[in-house]
């Protein structure tokens, strides 16, 4: 959480940091600002002081909703500046960033974040190096880094954000498949949209982009939504132009986030539309005994990685390779169990077996739980994801409920 930030600071001997970037769709930016429309801020932070946000004079009204201290960019005269860099502009703007840090009496390590050009960061931040040589500038491991860590935990409000989402993603998710179970159905098995021609991949995720939209959501991830051997690879997003079929997997992992860049929901169902082949019920039966095996014994503070081993294991016992014993699999469970999601998609505590000891479910983490089998040769794979809160009490909550369903009934085909 934020209150932790200056004892995280510390843990990671860092004197100061330096955010970069816009408020939106930047985690750390948008996590000490709140978002709005603030393009190309700097935010500064010594540890133990205020946090200093500096912006375009065309924007400092809405950098003051942030409700930090609010300083323009203008303070620091541009033709000063380009006059003492000699028309350089990248040196002009390191110049400023000396300014800046002198002004808020920052020196020793200072941590880098936030998401902008590297292009241009670097050769900034270089000149800056060299402009103060008793400043350290450190960067850190994303997935490990000082902002991951605090971010890890949510508060209440932060929860009720990814749960409106979670409402968000799953009303979506139901318009999806009474749309698919309302279409007309050609001889072949193949869906038709109401022009009377296939429906395709494509098809579906404009509708599924219109939806989030009027929600109030945004698509920044994309979406997958896959047939057949796309279902079979877990990240793929699915062919544009792919038919959509009676009988074959769907995999229909879907993962928006409030619009500006906010918090993310993550969600997935596999569906097979009118009838399922008996190799794909059996596949789906499997995925869902283990889903909720993950779900009846997930436990407070314990490793992440135990549930992704539990995975492994019950897996294998239905004779399907996995990670435990087979390198690299691409086919059977060929990833983990699940990860924290928050202002980033995939955040801390990661559930990977490598995973350190520390990616606890402790009070606070919002996770999910996605266990899946993958065949593409087959041209079949099932994915069951929910998101969930670890809440203060140490009880779980699932932040969405939504059916579990396999096959949807079609309402326009004769075998329906």
């Amino acid at each position: 959480m934020k209150s932790d930030l200056d004892a995280r600071m510390q843990t990671n001997n860092l004197d100061a940091i330096i955010v970069i970037g816009n408020a939106t769709h930047n985690p750390p930016m948008y996590y000490l600002t709140g978002g709005g429309h603030i393009s190309g801020a700097t935010l500064i932070k010594k540890r133990g002081s205020d946090p200093v946000l500096y912006c375009n004079d065309m924007e400092r009204g809405e950098a003051a909703k942030s409700g930090l201290k609010v300083i323009p960019y203008s303070t620091y005269n541009n033709d000063f500046l380009f006059k003492e860099a000699q028309g350089d502009s990248l040196l002009a703007s390191a110049i400023r960033y000396k300014h800046m840090l002198i002004d808020n009496e920052v020196h020793g390590r200072i941590g880098i974040y936030g998401t902008t050009d590297f292009g241009s960061a670097y050769p900034i931040f270089s000149r800056l190096k060299d402009l103060m040589p008793g400043i350290e500038l450190v960067g850190e491991p994303h997935d490990n880094s000082l902002f991951m860590y605090i971010m890890e935990t949510k508060d209440e409000a932060e929860v009720d954000r990814i749960r409106r989402m979670g409402k968000i993603t799953t009303t979506v998710v139901g318009r999806v498949a009474g749309y698919l179970t309302n279409c007309q159905v050609r001889e072949d098995e193949v869906l038709l949209r109401e022009d009377g021609g296939p429906l395709t991949i494509a098809d579906v995720k404009s509708r599924i982009n219109l939806w989030l939209a009027e929600l109030g959501a945004e698509n920044p991830e994309g979406t997958i939504f896959a047939i057949g051997r796309d279902a079979g690879v877990p990240h793929s997003t699915g062919t544009p132009t792919d038919l959509l079929r009676l009988g074959q997997t769907i995999v229909f992992d879907i993962f928006p986030c409030e619009a500006g860049g906010g918090y993310y929901y993550d969600f997935t169902r596999t569906w097979s539309l009118g009838y399922a082949t008996p190799d794909a019920q059996k596949l789906y039966n499997e995925v869902k005994s283990v889903f909720d095996k993950v779900q009846e014994n997930l436990d407070l503070n314990a490793p992440f990685k135990n549930y992704n081993r539990l995975v492994c294991e019950e897996f294998e016992k239905y004779g399907h390779q996995t990670p435990l014993n087979t390198p690299a699999p691409v086919q059977g469970y060929v990833h983990s169990v699940g990860h924290g999601v928050g202002l980033n998609i995939h955040e801390r505590p990661f559930s990977g077996l490598t995973a350190t000891d520390d990616n606890i479910l402790k009070p606070g983490v919002v996770i999910t739980s996605e266990p899946g089998l993958y065949y593409p040769e087959k041209g079949m794979g099932v994915r069951i994801e929910d998101t969930l809160w670890v809440r203060p009490d140490g009880t779980i909550e699932v932040l969405a409920h939504y059916p579990y369903d396999f096959v949807l009934k079609m309402k326009n085909w004769k075998n329906g």
